[in-house]
Parts: C-alpha cells; structure tokens; sequence
C-alpha cells in the first residue's frame, strides 16, 4: 500500500475557520506530508501562498455542502478556484435531479464542471447517506462517464459520512476504472484502513494527524 500519509487530504471546511486556521492546516501538511490540504473555496489562494514551492496540493469544494447552485455558479467556482491556485476539485452533484430521475441535468453539470478543469484533478461528490443503493451506483457511473477523476462518498454535514458498505457499493459500480474518496467520520487509523481495504484510494479527514499517530502507536 502507499504510503498513508500521500492518501489523505487534510481538510478543514468548517464556516468559522479562520486565516490562522488555515496556516496552521499548511503548516500540518507539510509536517506529514500529507497529499493535499482541502479548503473552501475562499481560502485557496491563502493556502497556495503558504504552500507555494512545496508538493502538498490544494483541493477544494464546488457546490458545497448542498449541491444545488446552478450549473453557472459551479463553473464560475470552479474556474475562480483553479486560477487562485487548487489543483483538484471536489464537486457536490445535485441531489435533488438525480432523485427526480434527470439525469441528463447532473450529466450536464458534472461536464461542464469536468470541461472548465482542464487537468485540474475533479472528485464528485454523491452524498451516499441520501441516495439508495441503485442512486449511489448510478451516481458513479454518469461521474465516470462524465470524466470524473474520483467519485467521492460525502461532505460529511449530513447524517453519516464514509461508510465501509457504500465504499463497497461504489467499487462494485466502477471497479478501477476511476479513484474513490472516502470522506466524512474518518477519526482513526482504524477507520482509515477499512476505506481503503474496501476499495478506497484517497481519505478526507480534518483528524489526519490523529489518524498517523495512532499508526505509528
């Protein structure tokens, strides 16, 4: 397995986060050497200056947590976010138009997202504890064939966040064909191996450093 530390994206998303939180998030990430700091959209350009020269990636939300801003609203978010510096995306679908059967509506939004990233790495995020079994398979395969680099399980504001049944589920729809991120309730090391072990290759976490000091324990 890779190394644990390059799997885990140090997150703090949280709405009362400040800049000092955010250089502090920087200043964790390159201490252990985690794969990518994750923050709202605001604070790219703040992380980039603190991470500049140094191979700790900045991702971001699109959408988020809910999903249902416009098909404009992502683009020009996602856009705004590459050009202050995030190197992966991370992208809410619209719950509700996949629950309403439109799939040609989240189709639509994960192109245009996917066509305004350029190479710029895009999760989709499905929000697993909403959908049924048949909606998460299905939300996999229109993220893959919509040119989705990773479908993602959750933001984590809802009822439950990653969950070893739904990584399960989610492999079984996409195989290898694209990654999968577990997000959302990961607190150990434990619970970091089981996303993986389940078919998970990248972990969303703001307890990242409790997850690798409880490895090293």
């Amino acid at each position: 397995m890779q190394n644990l530390n390059q799997l885990i994206d140090h997150t703090i998303l949280k709405p009362d986060i400040t800049i000092e939180d955010i250089r502090k998030l920087c200043i964790e990430a390159k201490e252990y050497n985690f794969y990518s700091v994750c923050v709202n959209p605001s604070y790219v350009s703040t992380a980039y200056q603190f991470l500049k020269n140094t191979k700790v990636r900045i991702c971001t939300v699109i959408g988020f947590p809910l999903g249902a801003t416009s098909n404009l609203s992502k683009v020009y978010e996602t856009t705004v976010a590459i050009s202050d510096g995030a190197d992966e995306v991370d992208m809410v679908i619209n719950i509700g138009f996949l629950k309403s059967g439109r799939i040609d509506l989240v189709e639509r939004e994960i192109s245009a997202v996917r066509d305004n990233c350029n190479n710029t790495c895009l999760k989709v995020i499905i929000e697993n504890c909403l959908l049924t079994d048949e909606e998460k398979v299905l939300a996999c395969k229109i993220a893959r064939e919509c040119g989705a680099d990773f479908v993602k399980t959750s933001t984590g504001f809802f009822d439950y966040g990653a969950k070893v049944e739904d990584i399960k589920i989610m492999k079984s729809a996409i195989g290898d064909s694209i990654g999968i991120k577990a997000s959302g309730g990961i607190k150990t090391y434990e619970d970091a191996i089981s996303m993986i072990n389940a078919g998970a290759n990248r972990i969303g976490s703001s307890s990242s450093i409790d997850i690798i000091k409880n490895k090293k324990n």
